[in-house]
């Protein structure tokens, strides 16, 4: 259950927002009554494209632009969060990056940048907006996982490692900020219609995958399930893994 504007006077960081879920999640946020941070590591057009999107529907927001593999560019992010509203109330975790390689033509280089895009980044951001949280008692932190992280995929054991690793993060900052009020949760979409290298195909690694609904997500659809997990109805969900897949994979 949603209530209009059950989000007023919150606040929400949303990093990789510029487009696509991220930006879907963002406006849906702030449809909620939240002020929103967009966040990007380099698409600043598009994050102000957000932004303005939602300033020009009666929202706040603003765009910031950072690398959340930089630790000084998140506490930048989480600086200029309270700077402009005084507060932080949510995090949602979705920069991510899909580079697809064979395991034996795998760079070092290119494994790490996967991990550090998805998995630092989020502990990063988690870490730096944890005080504030802890200080007032309140927060969601919500973290975007993967599909091919349970069904599996070939040529992205990279990606899968990562989001993976994103569900075990989340069940440990559960426990670890239950006690302070903080909820911590884990959306995993499935087959959803996005832009992706100029087109909208499903990608090679869920070729495999068929969701039983007989189409692809939309992007608000998986918008819907993170403002709910932010809101006041969803107070008792923390440290759960949520698939909103159309019954592509049914764990």
């Amino acid at each position: 259950m949603t209530t209009a504007r059950e989000l007023d006077g919150k606040v929400a960081i949303l990093t990789g927002s510029a487009q696509n879920i991220g930006r879907a999640m963002a406006l849906a946020l702030a449809e909620g009554g939240a002020r929103i941070v967009v966040n990007t590591r380099a698409s600043m057009d598009l994050a102000e494209g957000v932004a303005k999107e939602i300033r020009d529907a009666g929202g706040e927001a603003i765009a910031v632009q950072g690398d959340v593999t930089k630790e000084a560019d998140v506490q930048n992010l989480v600086a200029q969060t309270i700077k402009a509203f005084g507060r932080v109330d949510i995090l949602v975790n979705n920069a991510a990056v899909r580079l697809r390689s064979p395991l034996t033509e795998m760079s070092f280089e290119e494994w790490r940048k996967v991990v550090a895009i998805i998995l630092d980044g989020a502990f990063l951001c988690a870490r730096a907006v944890a005080p504030h949280m802890i200080a007032q008692k309140s927060g969601a932190i919500i973290s975007m996982g993967g599909l091919t992280a349970h069904a599996g995929a070939a040529e992205r054991c990279h990606v899968t490692a990562a989001k993976a690793g994103i569900v075990g993060l989340t069940k440990g900052l559960a426990h670890e900020l239950a006690p302070h009020g903080i909820t911590v949760n884990c959306v995993v979409p499935g087959l959803i219609d996005t832009t992706r290298d100029g087109n909208s195909a499903v990608p090679h690694a869920h070729g495999h995958l068929e969701a039983i609904v007989g189409r692809q997500g939309r992007p608000h659809e998986v918008a819907g399930m993170v403002r709910h997990l932010c809101g006041p109805h969803a107070r008792y969900v923390t440290g759960q893994t949520i698939h909103v897949n159309g019954g592509a994979y049914l764990p």
